[in-house]
Order: C-alpha cells, then structure tokens, then sequence
C-alpha cells in the first residue's frame, strides 16, 4: 500500500515539473518575442494619425514586430520640431514641399523623407462660381498662408490656366509676388488654411488642401472646380514618413512603408477617406532630389 502511494506521488511531483517546464518555456519565448518587438512613436495629426492607430492595432504591426505608439501633436511645425527633438521616432503629415519649406526655415534643424505615402489633391472651391471659365474680373483668391501651400495653391492655380508664374517659380518658397500674368486681375488673400471650408463665402475662391477640405465636409473628386492631377508638375505635393537624418536608413522605421501600402490599409483609406487619398510608392531618394 505504501509502496503503491509512494508511485502515485512520484508520478504526481514527474506531470507537475513537466507542466511547469512548458509553462516555463512558453513563458521564455513570450517574452523573448515582446523583447523582439520595437517601439516605434509616430507623431502625426488628423486622419493621418486615424491612419496609423489603425496600423498600429493591426495584425499586420504585429507580424512585422512593431509595437508602434502614435503621438498627436497638433500644427506642422510642432510636428517636425517633435521629430527633431527626438519626441517621436518619425512624423507622417507632409508633403514633400512642406519639409522643402521646413528645412529651408530651420537650417539647423534638416529632416528627411524616408517612404511616399500618398497624394491628396489640393482643390479650388467656390461657393460663387461653378468653372474656371466663369470666374470674374477681381475675384478674391484665398491662399493657405504657409510656404508650401501658398506655392502649391499657386501653382494650382497656374495648371487652371487663371494665372503665369515666373521661371523661377520655387515649389517650396514662391509667393504671389512671383506671379508675372494674371488676366483676371485676382486679389491674393492669405488666411490660416484651416480655414478654407468655412470662408468659402467670403472670397471668390479658395485654394484648399485635401485633409482640410475633406475635415470640413469637402470632397476634392466632388466639390473642386479644379484639382491638381497626379504628375510630374505635383510631386513636391506627394506625402511623406519624415525622420531625423541619422536615422533615414533605419531597418524598424523602414517597415512603416510595407505596413503603409499593404492591400489591408488601402482598403481601410479608400472606406474612411472617400478615395480622396491617391496611394504612391516610388523611390524616395531620387525624388527628394529632385524636388529640393
């Protein structure tokens, strides 16, 4: 009888430290694949930073070995000055002629792209005409009053055939003095480009960024006159994942791309943004080039 119970208590101690030694395994390598995983912190606004808390709670994150946090930090600037800062790893708001501009103004300070994302259209509204053609003599433009976007909504207005800009014409710095014909005799008005869609019917036209138009009830494919076209006159206009210089080729932060463009995440862009953001992969480093 002893001997009998002295067996069953053997066997017993035997399935419980085999128990134990799995558990202990499957423990090890749980925390060795969290230990695996990187953090990275995306600074971004609006329905950029919808985007990336999408990603981020996604599979595909997950499979990729990304823990990936999104800081919400409201203005552009505070976004790039984030980055250079070291506040966040990597910054997805801007388009390639915004950092052209950033980098301009803050010498010291030099960001730079690493991945396209997408282009948005920057469209001209009008609550007062509905073409280009009927358009009036006087006519008061609103322009976005930042560097980037004052050239963009230039040059946009430029491809509608209203105004010449001159040879010269910086994508990333021209201002309205650089317009050299203007038939119609337009009146420039810089406003804060937040404010598009609510001064519509103050002005005669206003040049509106896609991410503010669509914000405010907009839809460039819907309620444009006229809107830029994806080409090689817009590519200062594609967006882009923006990091510090010493980290441009940075393996983790490359991996941001490939979550981007995945089918899963285009499908997630055209549901919530009306097909109103245009997905774009191409080389980064001869289009920086090309645009600076």
């Amino acid at each position: 009888m002893k001997k009998r119970l002295f067996g069953i208590i053997v066997l017993g101690a035997v399935v419980l430290l085999a128990a134990c030694g799995k558990q202990t395994k499957e423990d090890t390598a749980e925390g060795a694949a969290a230990e695996k995983k990187s953090n990275i912190v995306i600074g971004s606004v609006g329905g950029d930073a919808e985007i990336w808390k999408f990603i981020a709670a996604s599979d595909l994150a997950e499979e990729a070995g990304l823990e990936i946090e999104v800081k919400v930090i409201d203005g552009g600037p505070l976004l790039n000055t984030a980055t250079v800062e070291k506040q966040v790893d990597v910054n997805a708001f801007q388009s390639l002629g915004y950092l052209v501009s950033f980098n301009h103004d803050s010498p010291d300070e030099k960001l730079v792209p690493i991945a396209t994302t997408y282009i948005e259209p920057m469209g001209i509204y009008s609550d007062k005409f509905k073409s280009i053609d009927e358009i009036e003599d006087g006519a008061i433009v609103a322009v976005a009053d930042n560097p980037a976007n004052t050239a963009r909504g230039l040059r946009l207005l430029e491809a509608s055939g209203l105004i010449k800009l001159a040879e010269d014409f910086d994508n990333g710095t021209g201002t309205p003095s650089d317009v050299i014909e203007n038939p119609k005799n337009l009146e420039f008005k810089l406003i804060d480009d937040t404010t598009g869609p609510r001064i519509l019917q103050d002005v005669g036209l206003a040049l509106i960024s896609n991410t503010v138009a669509f914000e405010g009830g907009l839809n460039v494919l819907e309620d444009a006159i006229f809107k830029e076209e994806v080409d090689d006159n817009t590519k200062s206009s594609i967006n882009v994942l923006v990091t510090r210089e010493d980290r441009q080729d940075d393996q983790e932060l490359q991996k941001l791309a490939a979550l981007f463009h995945s089918e899963e995440v285009k499908d997630y862009i055209k549901e919530n943004f009306g097909g109103t953001k245009i997905d774009v992969q191409e080389d980064i480093r001869p289009l920086w080039e090309a645009v600076q």
